[in-house]
């Protein structure tokens, strides 16, 4: 009887010395995966952010202001009688 209450007892430990041990790897592999979610998150959030961006740029492109900032930063022209002031310091 004793030797069957030993053999019980093993098999209780063992059981839960596993269940400890696959809560733990579990909780590991959980952490992980909130890190790689919280990662992805972010990238969607940046992601987003420069669309709305190019978004903003999608609709003034076809203003004026918009073209002659580009000929003047891009292609170096400027509007007839315009004053333009060079940074000899740079």
């Amino acid at each position: 009887m004793k030797k069957i209450l030993k053999f019980n007892r093993i098999i209780i430990i063992g059981i839960i010395i596993y269940v400890l041990y696959v809560f733990i790897s579990r909780q590991q592999i959980l952490s992980s995966y909130k890190k790689e979610e919280q990662y992805y998150l972010d990238l969607i959030s940046k992601e987003q952010q420069h669309n709305s961006e190019l978004m903003e740029v999608k609709d003034n492109i076809d203003s004026t202001e918009f073209i002659e900032q580009i000929a003047r930063d891009k292609l170096g022209m400027y509007l007839p009688n315009e004053r333009v002031y060079i940074d000899i310091s740079k």
